[in-house]
């Protein structure tokens, strides 16, 4: 992935204009994740138990290739974003067949369009030439961890991954509170790795070894009744139980959670969505494997805590989040309620619970990527319109986040009813509403734990979900029960376009122009969102609302991986 991103930039760099470098950047980044995903794809029948790599540094099975496929398809619909202008223009008449849309990116047609753009820096996202590339370490990172077999590959993996992330936080040179949430990440992000390598340190010390499948064979050695070894089942639980604090800290689930809501509201949108996801699947993947191979019949074991973790985030990012009226820390808290039950699903650890881990983990990363895409295609929009509120006007940093208030969403519907449909439906699949996905999430991990007879567990966790409907209620009635505040922008209700000399000269319209009409008026509304973004929308909006029309396949995938788990 490095060595052809490398090799295409060199390249890259010879051959286009500067303005346009970082959008070519990141195209090169897509094509490379898409050879990954191939080359993925065609190793997966070669795996099957597992394949261990660099001395037993690395251990691929089945479940990471699945997970590092569905990684590099994130990321890709993460850099498309940076990789294409964010809208185009529609112009009727002037089209063949009256229909055609034409693409920000030909230079020349929309080079006053982009003129306008700039004065208001709706287009700053595009201008960074690092983007791609700092993302690629990180994914490389977040890859690596998912296969790591050794203490030593696992820090190292996290860290590769964690300094991307604090460097992505912080890419926005000009942003003061870009700066700001980026240092506080880096700052809590450097003592949760301490709390890896005080868990690394006592692991080591107890058993003499770095090797995951050693560590794992003495977290079971208790079942041999030896008696008299100097070994005692609690060392492990206890070194184990301070590793995985560090992993808790860096996901952000209580009480560990305090740096996300900072973080994810001061840096812009489009980092948020990254920091968001990718680094928490890693994550999670890792530690279902740690789970499921230091899991003993003592009374006392150190998955107990992931349980109290799942209990706190329950509670705190319900009950937290009812006060909150930023929605980018609105759905920080949304998430430490949904990494709840993910880690309820976690550590459980039966061969049901883990399969509704495996559900819950894919359909919330593709949910949390449609919410804040949207929050993201809303933001573009809002450019074309003014707004009298004060509050509004005031807000730091609103180049990079547009949209930074719930109430900045007021009467959204009558400006983008479609948008407010698909921004509406993922929010009610986070509620858990049937027959959306994200009730079929929420009822798998109920009934493993039910099954596993933690009743009061399961009765907190549908009790939160009751509870956090109320704010996901409050985002719903902004969009669309009460009118638009907004007018155009004075800069967007006419723009004029030579047409002889601007389009004839592209050959996309007729040849035969009326001699008379040299100049085309474009309205505010012939301007709309790019084919690629509307399209991801469209995509996912439609798998969250009919996926009980096709479910058997995304089912059968999470059987089959927990089977090669659990080696039945």
């Amino acid at each position: 992935m490095i060595s052809i991103s490398i090799l295409f930039i060199l390249l890259s760099n010879a051959v286009t204009l500067r303005r346009d470098i970082s959008i070519i950047f990141n195209r090169i980044a897509i094509l490379a994740l898409i050879y990954c995903i191939l080359q993925d794809t065609i190793s997966l029948p070669i795996i099957s138990k597992g394949i261990g790599l660099h001395g037993g540094l690395l251990h691929k099975t089945n479940i990471t290739q699945i997970f590092s496929i569905f990684i590099f398809i994130i990321s890709i619909l993460i850099i498309q974003l940076t990789s294409f202008y964010p809208k185009k223009v529609f112009i009727p008449g002037y089209t063949p067949n009256n229909f055609n849309y034409i693409n920000d990116y030909i230079y020349k047609f929309n080079y006053i369009i982009n003129k306008i753009m700039n004065k208001i820096k709706m287009n700053e996202h595009l201008r960074i030439i690092e983007y791609p590339l700092i993302l690629l370490f990180i994914i490389m990172g977040a890859i690596l961890l998912m296969s790591a077999n050794d203490l030593i590959s696992v820090f190292l993996s996290i860290e590769l991954q964690s300094y991307g992330l604090y460097l992505l936080s912080t890419l926005y040179r000009n942003s003061e509170l870009s700066t700001m949430g980026g240092l506080i990440y880096f700052l809590l992000g450097g003592l949760s790795s301490c709390f890896i390598l005080l868990g690394t340190s006592l692991l080591y010390a107890n058993s003499g070894t770095t090797n995951l499948d050693s560590l794992y064979i003495i977290a079971n050695i208790s079942d041999t009744n030896i008696q008299d070894l100097w070994y005692k089942p609690y060392y492990i639980n206890f070194s184990f139980l301070i590793f995985s604090l560090g992993f808790l800290f860096k996901v952000s689930a209580a009480p560990f959670h305090f740096w996300s809501p900072d973080v994810y509201d001061a840096i812009p949108t489009i980092v948020t969505t990254f920091v968001a996801i990718i680094a928490k699947i890693s994550i999670f993947i890792f530690l279902l494997e740690l789970v499921y191979y230091t899991q003993n019949n003592q009374d006392i074991n150190w998955t107990f805590g992931l349980l109290i973790s799942s209990f706190f985030s329950l509670i705190v990012g319900t009950v937290v989040g009812l006060t909150q009226f930023r929605i980018k820390r609105l759905f920080a808290y949304s998430t430490i309620s949904h990494l709840g039950f993910i880690l309820l699903g976690l550590g459980i650890s039966s061969v049901e619970s883990t399969q509704a881990f495996i559900f819950y983990l894919i359909q919330y990363s593709i949910s949390n990527l449609n919410v804040f895409m949207i929050l993201i295609v809303i933001g573009f929009s809002l450019y074309m319109y003014t707004n009298n509120n004060k509050e509004h006007e005031k807000l730091l940093d609103k180049n990079n986040s547009p949209v930074q208030l719930i109430n900045q969403l007021k009467g959204y519907f009558y400006i983008n009813p479609i948008l407010s449909l698909s921004l509406a439906i993922t929010i009610f699949s986070f509620m858990g509403i049937p027959p959306l996905i994200g009730f079929f999430g929420k009822q798998m991990i109920l009934s493993a734990a039910l099954d596993k007879g933690l009743i009061f567990l399961s009765l907190v966790a549908i009790l939160t979900s009751v509870i956090g409907a109320v704010y996901y209620l409050n985002i719903i009635k902004e969009i669309f029960f009460y009118s638009p505040e907004y007018t155009v922008n004075p800069l967007f209700e006419t723009i004029r376009i030579p047409v002889k000399k601007t389009i004839q000269s592209l050959n996309i319209f007729p040849a035969k122009l009326e001699e008379n009409k040299s100049i085309i008026n474009i309205k505010h509304n012939n301007i709309v969102i790019s084919s690629s973004m509307a399209l991801i929308i469209s995509i996912i909006t439609l798998i969250i609302l009919l996926f009980m029309f096709f479910n058997k396949e995304w089912l059968s995938m999470g059987t089959i991986l927990v089977q090669i788990l659990f080696n039945y």
